[in-house]
């Protein structure tokens, strides 16, 4: 099936979030019926308080290797190594 990224509207914060590509082939392969309800963000925010952590992760500001956008990764980055925004990392896992 050719997938197509689509734009969806986070339940909890309103705000519009795309559900890309390759997530919604990653969601086909895993059986998933229903697309996500909510944005990363209020994904990441559900699933510490679910955890029981009430700090969240330090995250790390990066520029990607790929297309230059500035974006935050969950780990420190090593300078041998090339870092990229979701979006072009999700591109190499195809």
């Amino acid at each position: 099936m050719d997938y197509q990224d689509k734009t969806l509207v986070c339940k909890d914060c309103g705000k519009e979030f795309t559900f890309t590509a390759g997530e919604q082939e990653f969601y086909a392969e895993k059986g998933f019926a229903n697309e996500p309800g909510r944005c990363h963000d209020c994904r990441d925010s559900k699933k510490h308080s679910r955890d029981g952590q009430s700090a969240p992760r330090k995250m790390y500001e990066v520029v990607c290797a790929k297309c230059g956008k500035e974006t935050q990764v969950p780990f420190e980055p090593k300078s041998d190594r090339p870092v990229y925004c979701r979006d072009c990392f999700n591109t190499f896992r195809k």
